[in-house]
């Protein structure tokens, strides 16, 4: 493995730098005051109305998009994005919040946009998002980032693999500057080898900005993969841009390294509102956790998450981001204790964070609302979408951990779910 210390943009270690841990400790609380959401009349007209009123009010934004006031026509746009276009899907837009972070990036009051047809879906998030708000903030750093391509290139023999292994970690400076000249925005921070017989596995791993970064990594990869082609002396007997070692869209045990952004986050829940709002005993939910987190270790489940991709998707599809990385964004390792008062200590990670602020489908117009109602649409914003996403998926395993420790869960299903 070769290290590109001229060009790391983060390093390749879980570091806090004493300006965030300055930023964190300094946390305003006056940024926690909130309205709640306005959740009576949930399926009405009127009560559609006076949740856009409170969005426009609260937050100047118009919303005309989503509220079905204005209808999407600009079919030049769809560019890039779809073939062979026929309409658009909708699927239902709910609300949830106020979310409360101190955050590394994301500070504040957030009202979260979430996309999905399973009934009961915002009702757990939102309860969640309400015991940690009287709990809270929930505090969240960003960590590490970095999005990997696996070019992979078979040779006659061994030997060969291993000849051509080396001419590659020769020409690591040669690959960052094909990649500076690729793209504005892609750092190559990383080359890794991995050989497998006569195959011979590049991990080139990269930062990508505020967008999600697929595309552009595929593009800088292919760059540095056509110099090698031409300059190398080795030449493979086959070749392709991925081998399926980056774990793309996929669960893998890899990627517990970082796939995105790795982000941590934490809350410490009052015993008083545990009983009160999330309807359970501490005792009760640190028991729920720990026989899950036994379960999915019997099962061989990659994390100790229970349903992180409920929240991602739905947020996902709100916002405009690839809904098929909820593959690897939703593992999530998650950590519970009862400590001092009989408080709950409640802390999740996630190294998969693939999301963007730029591109992809962040500027079609719901999606572009949606984020702006998260002040996170365009450039600079990416981390501060990656802390409100695992906060969120904070407060649903919260949530789903209360309702099924106290005998909740199936009565919100057979009420909301139907």
């Amino acid at each position: 493995m070769k290290n590109l210390t001229s060009n790391i943009s983060s390093p390749k270690y879980d570091y806090i730098d004493s300006s965030v841990i300055d930023k964190l400790e300094s946390y305003d609380h006056q940024l926690s005051k909130a309205e709640r959401i306005p959740d009576q009349d949930p399926y009405s007209i009127n009560g559609q109305k006076l949740r856009l009123n409170f969005i426009r009010s609260t937050l100047n934004l118009d919303m005309d998009f989503i509220s079905g006031e204005k209808v999407f026509n600009n079919n030049e746009s769809l560019k890039g994005n779809i073939e062979n276009y026929i309409g658009m899907s909708q699927i239902p837009t709910g609300i949830v919040g106020p979310l409360i972070l101190n955050g590394s990036v994301a500070q504040g009051a957030f009202y979260i946009p979430l996309a999905t047809t399973e009934g009961a879906l915002l009702a757990s998030y939102n309860r969640g998002a309400k015991a940690c708000r009287e709990c809270g903030p929930i505090t969240v750093i960003t960590l590490q980032e970095g999005v990997q391509r696996t070019p992979t290139f078979k040779f006659k023999n061994l030997i060969e693999a291993g000849k051509f292994s080396s001419w590659v970690m020769d020409h690591t400076e040669t690959f960052s500057a094909l990649t500076r000249e690729s793209s504005n925005y892609a750092i190559l921070n990383d080359v890794n080898v991995n050989i497998e017989g006569n195959i011979s596995i590049l991990r080139l791993e990269y930062t990508s900005g505020d967008a999600s970064g697929q595309n552009m990594v595929t593009i800088c990869s292919d760059r540095i993969c056509q110099f090698i082609l031409e300059n190398c002396p080795i030449k493979p007997v086959f070749w392709t841009i991925e081998g399926n070692f980056s774990g793309d869209k996929k669960i893998s045990p890899l990627n517990t390294r970082v796939r995105g952004k790795k982000v941590t986050a934490e809350i410490v829940l009052k015993e008083e509102i545990i009983k009160s709002v999330l309807k359970t005993t501490p005792a009760l939910l640190y028991e729920q956790w720990r026989i899950c987190v036994s379960g999915a270790k019997k099962a061989g489940v990659v994390g100790s998450g229970m349903h992180p991709s409920n929240g991602l998707a739905a947020l996902f599809i709100a916002c405009g981001q690839d809904v098929a990385c909820t593959g690897e964004a939703s593992v999530a390792v998650t950590r519970m204790e009862i400590i001092e008062n009989n408080d709950i200590y409640f802390a999740i990670t996630m190294s998969n964070m693939i999301v963007g602020t730029v591109g992809g489908g962040t500027s079609f117009p719901t999606q572009k609302e949606c984020l702006e109602l998260l002040g996170c649409y365009g450039a600079g914003k990416s981390g501060k979408l990656a802390e409100i996403a695992i906060a969120l998926c904070l407060t649903g395993e919260l949530s789903i951990f209360a309702a099924m420790s106290s005998g909740q869960f199936t009565a919100a299903h057979q009420k909301l779910g139907r």
